[in-house]
């Protein structure tokens, strides 16, 4: 067998702690002041012991590294790691020389043991089993069977719960929305382990905070205010949403003093891990996309912020939309691919980088459009028969696109309207200006 203790500091870490280790083995339990984790049928999968403690203790940064102590039994690990946490010496033969106030079942007798000499778990083992059982009790004895390993060590295990929601209580009054901070890195550091162990990315989750009072000036006040953060992908980066946090919560304020502070998820999804890419150019450091354009939106207002997306729609100024950069649907999946947009049009080369908001309408001459002069046309027809659903207009739009040439401005966009049994002279129009 192969027994891991731990103790984190402080003690708000250690639910994050228990629901981490959950990760590397579902055997789990927390006794007196420690963590003890039976991890024997993990070693191979994660490369060996050392391989395994590595992991464990330095694979989350957010996260302290904790007291820790390993042993064959886990009564010998929690023993060992109550020495290294008074910096007392390990002792030269295990378990005999282990003091015996590091057995919690003989605390209740040290002053009892000592004045028989005896203060070494070796010492008690030496002694009659029924005069020990008859003067301290079975559960010494049964604490010196499960130390040498020749009793079974069953404990209740740890298991995570179906959903996040935990709630602290501040160490003081919080009077300012950012005081609040310091509290809530903690829950979120605790649903960091917990969505690790769930495999699972949050989208959404609410902060509440519990107010102290309950009338202000003689006005009512509600009992908790909220604050909800959304973010465009799924993520298990607590830097991003405690950045979000902060950049949303320096924008709120509190109605009144508050005491407790409550973190739940409001939608998670399986986890995917994070997506790379084998070319080094795809694999920038730094903040991405969606990241700083989800911190900008907090900051300067979701309707502030706004992303061109893509639609279903042939005529070229109704191809894309201005919208919130939250609800872009290109910030929730990615980039689109380089060959086809998001509406499953195949991607234009000829469509120009610039639209007019407008389409300029242009002399014709010998029914050839002008624009500070002649031009001349570069390619054939291109049409675009379309709108015939929409109730607002009067008739279809009915096109003919070209790139032509202009001798003093250059390659520009241009169409001609189709004629219809009204007109006379086909109209044409200036659309878009090439870079």
């Amino acid at each position: 067998m192969y027994w891991i203790a731990l103790q984190a500091s402080p003690d708000e870490l250690r639910p994050a702690w228990a629901w981490r280790s959950l990760q590397f083995t579902p055997r789990v339990a927390q006794v007196d002041e420690a963590l003890l984790l039976e991890a024997s049928a993990s070693e191979r999968l994660f490369g060996g012991r050392r391989a395994l403690l590595r992991q464990l203790l330095k694979g989350n940064p957010d996260l302290a590294v904790p007291a820790w102590a390993d042993g064959p039994t886990s009564l010998q690990a929690l023993a060992m790691l109550r020495l290294k946490r008074a910096r007392r010496a390990k002792p030269e033969l295990l378990p005999d020389d282990l003091p015996l106030d590091t057995l919690t079942a003989v605390r209740p007798h040290l002053s009892t043991l000592e004045r028989i000499g005896c203060t070494t778990f070796g010492q008690l083992r030496s002694l009659p089993r029924a005069g020990v059982s008859r003067r301290f009790g079975a559960p010494v004895l049964q604490a010196v069977d499960a130390m040498q390993g020749q009793r079974p060590e069953r404990y209740p295990w740890i298991t995570l719960p179906e959903d996040f929601d935990q709630k602290l209580e501040l160490q003081s009054l919080a009077t300012s929305a950012q005081e609040l901070l310091f509290t809530g890195a903690h829950l979120l550091t605790l649903l960091q382990a917990w969505l690790q162990a769930r495999n699972l990315g949050v989208l959404a989750l609410e902060l509440e905070w519990t107010l102290d009072l309950r009338r202000l000036d003689g006005k009512p006040l509600p009992p908790t205010e909220k604050m909800e953060l959304r973010t465009g992908q799924p993520t298990q980066d607590m830097h991003h949403l405690r950045r979000l946090a902060a950049e949303q919560l320096a924008r709120s304020s509190l109605a009144a003093p508050a005491n407790h502070l409550r973190l739940r998820t409001l939608e998670t999804v399986p986890w995917g891990g994070v997506s790379t890419s084998l070319l080094p150019e795809d694999n920038r450091p730094g903040e991405k996309l969606h990241q700083l354009v989800e911190r900008l939106s907090v900051r300067l207002g979701e309707g502030n912020v706004t992303m061109l997306e893509a639609r279903a729609d042939h005529r070229p100024e109704c191809m894309q939309q201005s919208v919130p950069a939250g609800c872009a649907a290109s910030l929730r999946t990615g980039p689109p691919s380089a060959a086809r947009s998001e509406a499953g049009h195949p991607a234009d080369p000829l469509l120009p980088p610039w639209l007019l908001r407008e389409p300029l309408r242009l002399q014709v001459k010998a029914d050839k459009p002008l624009y500070r002069g002649p031009l001349q046309l570069l390619t054939r027809a291109r049409r675009i028969e379309a709108a015939w659903w929409d109730p607002s207009l009067e008739q279809p739009v009915l096109r003919d696109y070209f790139v032509a040439r202009s001798e003093a401005v250059g390659l520009l966009w241009v169409f001609r309207e189709r004629l219809s049994a009204e007109q006379e002279r086909a109209q044409w129009f200036l659309h878009g200006i090439y870079a």
